[in-house]
């Protein structure tokens, strides 16, 4: 079990006002998480506890170099963004042409993309005029609301 996984789990026991959660895998690992009891009086709150059975094999975690970040270029152009969350596709198969390309003009009601939600395909139109300046993402990546898919000058 991932360690994001954990803290999710320790995060909805805290909500839920659980005290003890045990969880069997298929592969016969356990995980018990065991919230500490609250002192009487005070209003500090105690992390769960985790206890393994059987111990489990943490791979070392990779070393994060700091990376220096040059300042932001300012961008001319609109952004077509993403009106949901889901899964961003260039065209309607992977067999069809792209609905547009850099160098294309489009019209407000001119359909650029596909987002899949929830195994639904809804057309996204570009909003805007103009011309295809830049596409800012790589088919089948997922997406959220507000995601910049395409830059339109």
């Amino acid at each position: 079990m991932e360690l994001k996984q954990i803290k999710e789990l320790m995060a909805a026991m805290e909500r839920a006002g659980l005290k003890k959660i045990s969880i069997k895998e298929k592969d016969g690992s356990e995980l018990m998480l065991e919230r500490a009891e609250e002192l009487t009086g005070h209003t500090q709150h105690q992390a769960p506890v985790y206890h393994p059975h059987p111990p489990v094999y943490h791979p070392p975690s990779p070393v994060i170099k700091p990376q220096h970040h040059e300042p932001e270029k300012i961008v001319e152009g609109r952004f077509v963004t993403s009106p949901m969350v889901g899964t961003f596709y260039s065209s309607p198969s992977p067999d069809d042409p792209v609905f547009v390309k850099v160098g294309d003009r489009v019209e407000e009601n001119t359909v650029v993309c596909i987002i899949e939600a929830m195994k639904v395909m809804n057309e996204v139109k570009a909003g805007v005029s103009g011309i295809i300046a830049e596409i800012c993402i790589n088919n089948g990546h997922p997406v959220e609301f507000g995601t910049k898919i395409f830059r339109v000058t």
